[in-house]
């Protein structure tokens, strides 16, 4: 089944459906950069706000989004990594906020490994609790192209034909039991409780799997089960990852695949973002590896 027939048929309210189709075409835009940008993976020459270096397809992909969004007029406010501030469209069509991360994992580009797309969707204005987001999805380009999204009604991955339509290839994903474990940070850098929760995932037999790619290293998680975290860790207790355009709407499918997320003492998906750059400690994955972070942190 190909994904505007999937969305009929689980009666996904119009406007919404419309969106995440024509989110899923940028996938199309997005991979064409890929060429002709593969022989640059240099930085740019700029930074975005976090202070980090562009590469051209950062730049790339941010301007796919952008554009075709503005154009579209199918959304009243864009956030994403690459802006300093969040986008208001004129004469929008709809109320809807959009926060993107066009390129997770853009430093991988180099050498030829999983990059991925994060969007999620609010009904107004994206400066609020991830708990308010109504759709979720992210695009992961590897060997196959994938996109898996949610409207809180399970979880469901597609997977991109030659003529570029998707279609249905797991219909309400689960997270399984599992013993994978991608930790981000230094090891060196750990703070104790978070250094005593990893002791007791290897003890217990857990594999180390991490990409640097957090799309894929979830996208992991989702099919084999297990834990990632990039955690706040010394010069950088308050975490590394983005609230709004990678923490929340990841959270969000994990969470509606029977997962569980947390800053390491509670679902960050309850914090209300004071600005679109705020980070946070991250834990995504099953309930058991979310509730032993927690216990760990209580006892300090």
């Amino acid at each position: 089944m190909i994904l505007k027939d999937f969305l009929v048929k689980e009666g996904t309210e119009k406007n919404l459906a419309g969106l995440i189709l024509f989110l899923s075409e940028q996938a199309g835009e997005v991979k064409k950069g890929f060429l002709s940008t593969c022989m640059n993976t240099a930085a740019c020459g700029t930074r975005n706000m976090f202070g980090e270096d562009q590469k051209p397809l950062d730049k790339y992909a941010d301007d796919v989004f952008i554009h075709a969004l503005k154009e579209s007029r199918l959304v009243r406010y864009i956030a994403t990594e690459e802006q300093d501030q969040v986008i208001e469209v004129s004469g929008a069509k709809n109320q809807f906020g959009v926060v993107i991360d066009p390129l997770d994992g853009s430093s991988l580009l180099d050498v030829n490994l999983c990059v991925g797309s994060i969007i999620g969707i609010y009904p107004g204005h994206v400066l609020e609790k991830g708990t308010g987001m109504i759709a979720a999805l992210y695009i992961l380009y590897g060997p196959l192209t994938l996109l898996t999204f949610t409207t809180k009604h399970g979880v469901h991955e597609f997977v991109q034909r030659e003529d570029g339509e998707f279609v249905l290839r797991h219909h309400d994903l689960r997270i399984p039991e599992g013993k994978i474990h991608s930790p981000g940070a230094l090891r060196r850098d750990y703070l104790a409780p978070h250094a005593r929760w990893i002791e007791c995932l290897e003890s217990d037999g857990y594999k180390l799997r991490f990409s640097g790619c957090f799309v894929a290293d979830v996208h992991q998680i989702l099919h084999k089960g297990g834990v990632f975290t990039y955690p706040g860790y010394k010069g950088k207790e308050a975490g590394k990852l983005r609230l709004l355009y990678e923490a929340n709407p990841m959270g969000m499918i994990i969470c509606e695949a029977g997962g569980a997320v947390s800053d390491g003492r509670k679902d960050y998906r309850e914090i209300t973002p004071k600005t679109i750059g705020q980070v946070t400690p991250i834990y995504i994955g099953g309930k058991k590896e979310i509730a032993k972070i927690e216990t760990c942190m209580k006892e300090g």
